[in-house]
């Protein structure tokens, strides 16, 4: 993470004590970042008090400062995760976004289908020879199947 005076401070802090801040900023790099840390210190106990934002958890106050925070910051998330939907839909349309690109099948995959098919040889033996990652050796697996189960039809 790169800030080991924090982390040393986060696993310092025992309950009953106060941790004091000049302003947000200066604990949190993001919203999403200060209510993790903020959840931290609360489940431990401990208070946080910001001088700027004069906010201190420990009040009534505080806690509802800190809870709107929260419900804004998962407010924004949510729109965003919509626009972005919004935005793919439109680009499909489009046809602008197509996916990923479909992964073709290895050269001397048929015979090595056939090994595995066959149990001459294991999964794993057949994704080393086909160079292929588990998740990319079973979803061609199933495109293949699909495949031949359509041919035979």
């Amino acid at each position: 993470e790169g800030r080991p005076e924090l982390k040393n401070m986060l696993e310092f802090v025992r309950e009953g004590d106060t941790v004091y801040v000049h302003d947000f900023s200066r604990l949190a790099r993001s919203t999403k970042d200060l209510l993790h840390i903020t959840d931290l210190l609360a489940k431990k106990k401990v208070h946080l008090v910001s001088f700027k934002e004069n906010i201190d958890t420990s009040t009534p106050t505080g806690k509802l400062m800190l809870t709107m925070i929260a419900a804004i910051n998962e407010f924004e998330r949510t729109n965003l995760l919509e626009r972005q939907r919004e935005g793919i839909l439109i680009a499909k349309k489009l046809g602008k976004y197509k996916g990923r690109k479909p992964i073709p099948f290895p050269e001397n995959w048929k015979d090595i289908y056939n090994s595995w098919k066959t149990r001459e040889i294991t999964g794993t033996r057949a994704m080393e020879m086909l160079n292929l990652k588990k998740t990319t050796f079973y979803k061609l697996l199933r495109e293949w199947e699909e495949i031949q189960s359509s041919v035979v039809k």
